[in-house]
């Protein structure tokens, strides 16, 4: 057991985290523009004999031996790993040899939508699943790995991104992502300039968006991920104004982790890994909360590649990693919250006092958290197609980092 694992139940940041696949097929349908597939790849409709072997792409701690070894000794399919940092990482990685090098990638919203509409990923037929029934009513068929219908993976675990911070440097709890964003604070110079980090991706625009629903209501912002071009101007200004006061931008969560245990981070957005294992490390106290302007967050899909070379073993996993004692075990130890409704009591069981900490099973708290999802052209309401999309935010953070 880590010891991030060991470490769990103690941190208070919990408080707020809480051959072939067979004959039958059929083909799915939808535009690229709303996100569907360009390609359009068969969907698949049985599950054959294993190949063997199982290539995956997953976010740390997200594959561990825990439970892969007994999927390993149930299949006879053997499972190799390669962990992405990022979401863009994981979709270069899905494309490599023509996306024949891995099976399936455990992808957040702003990569999953992506490799949807490139064709990248394959269509599932969820039916197949034993345990999907089980999942939560809002992660049954998302925007973020649903099209038209068509599901593209299965649900793993979901949390927000919170504020975290080094309670010996900042003794003021925070309640205001104004810690962060803000150059000047109840008219001082911000305490914190120096020693504040933020996500190294363009994603993290929609944070400050976030922000600016709060403050500048009469920039309409209504959704942070559909941005027109004044909005995403405006939140982009604010991440250049905040550029002054960054002391490292972290990618990496090692690189956020190192940077509170040598003291020279002090607040940030953070991964609930990101804090499990500085606060395992024992060497600086930490703290995380969900401001009142809310979080930004994620919900992640295990996804087939749509010219995988052992789809079978992809399927099985994709089935196992449904089953409650698997969601329970990547729930604790990642920090996160599992998709399945019968996975509850085991993580209660786990977490003893600190289990309603996670949420877990609460639609209603998961509906408040702004899940990443991969910003499009197509505004999603009458505003048409007027917003701007992935590659236009993309740009826009070049200049934030470059500034």
């Amino acid at each position: 057991m880590s010891k991030a694992v060991k470490a769990l139940a103690a941190i208070s940041m919990l408080a707020l985290v809480a051959a072939s696949c067979g004959s039958d097929t059929s083909s799915s349908s939808s535009s690229g523009a709303t996100g569907g597939p360009s390609t359009g790849p068969s969907m698949i409709t049985s599950i054959g004999q294993g190949e063997g072997e199982l290539n995956l792409i997953a976010w740390p701690y997200y594959a561990e031996k825990e439970w892969v070894t007994p999927f390993e000794d149930e299949t006879g399919c053997k499972v190799n790993v390669k962990y992405g940092n990022t979401s863009d990482d994981m979709v270069n990685l899905m494309r490599q040899g023509g996306g024949t090098l891995y099976d399936g990638v455990s992808a957040s919203g702003d990569a999953s939508n992506r490799l949807i509409a490139a064709g990248d990923v394959a269509a599932v037929d969820v039916s197949l699943f034993d345990n999907y029934s089980d999942v939560m009513p809002s992660l049954q068929a998302p925007a973020h790995n649903t099209v038209d219908g068509v599901h593209y993976g299965v649900p793993y675990t979901w949390g927000p991104n919170v504020l975290m911070w080094n309670t010996d440097v900042v003794t003021t709890a925070p309640t205001s992502w104004d810690v962060v964003f803000e150059t000047t604070l109840n008219g001082a110079a911000n305490p914190s300039a120096g020693k504040i980090t933020a996500y190294d991706s363009a994603i993290y625009i929609a944070d400050a968006a976030m922000y600016l629903m709060a403050h500048q209501p009469d920039l309409g912002i209504t959704d942070p991920y559909e941005l027109t071009t004044d909005q995403l101007d405006a939140a982009v200004n604010l991440l250049k104004q905040q550029a002054g006061m960054i002391q490292k931008y972290w990618a990496l969560y090692t690189d956020q982790v190192d940077g509170f245990n040598a003291g020279d981070m002090a607040l940030g957005t953070a991964w609930p890994v990101n804090q499990n294992l500085i606060a395992a490390a024992g060497k600086v106290p930490v703290d995380a909360t969900i401001p009142s302007e809310g979080a930004t967050g994620w919900a992640d899909t295990w996804m087939m590649s749509a010219n995988t070379p052992h789809p079978n073993c992809m399927l099985m996993w994709m089935d196992y990693t449904l089953r409650p004692e698997v969601q329970a075990a990547v729930a604790y130890t990642f920090g996160a919250t599992p998709s399945t409704l019968s996975s509850c009591p085991l993580l209660d069981k786990k977490l003893g006092k600190d289990a309603a900490l996670y949420h877990c099973g609460d639609d209603t708290y998961l509906q408040g958290i702004y899940l990443w999802k991969t910003p499009l052209a197509d505004c999603g309401d009458d505003r048409g197609q007027t917003c701007t999309d992935y590659n236009i935010w993309t740009q826009k953070w070049l200049e934030v980092r470059g500034g």
